[in-house]
């Protein structure tokens, strides 16, 4: 099983972490952190990666079940969401596909876990469907 999803868009960096917090925010969830990794790896290692950022995306009410469900689940909340520049103007936009949450946790997570990822899948199509890609 993978535990990833995503897209690639023909478009800048910038614009596609414009894009997709948008298309989060369409779709209920909030930004609860941002990692940029580039600038990390830059800062602790001296090293250049291309643009990567991580967006922790969290919409209360589903992390509100899954902990209902299991309070050990917030150790993989939030969603991650990454954007990451894959050079010639395209980026990569992808989440960990919470499905994975059953596969770790259990059956009882089906049901939060699938709203999750048909949330964070569209999204993910609206980002790809949004005007310059």
């Amino acid at each position: 099983m993978s535990y990833t999803f995503g897209v690639t868009v023909p478009r800048d960096h910038p614009s596609t972490v414009e894009a997709t917090r948008a298309a989060i925010a369409d779709q209920g969830f909030g930004i609860l952190t941002e990692i940029d990794l580039a600038a990390t790896l830059r800062e602790k290692l001296g090293v250049e990666v291309p643009a990567h950022l991580v967006l922790g995306a969290c919409r209360p009410p589903l992390a509100h079940r899954a902990l209902q469900i299991d309070p050990s689940i917030g150790t993989v909340l939030p969603c991650n969401v990454a954007v990451r520049d894959l050079g010639d103007g395209r980026t990569m936009v992808g989440a960990f596909d919470p499905a994975a949450m059953e596969t770790l946790a259990g059956a009882a997570f089906a049901e939060v876990a699938a709203e999750a990822a048909g949330r964070l899948r569209a999204a993910l199509d609206a980002v790809a469907s949004a005007p310059g890609s």
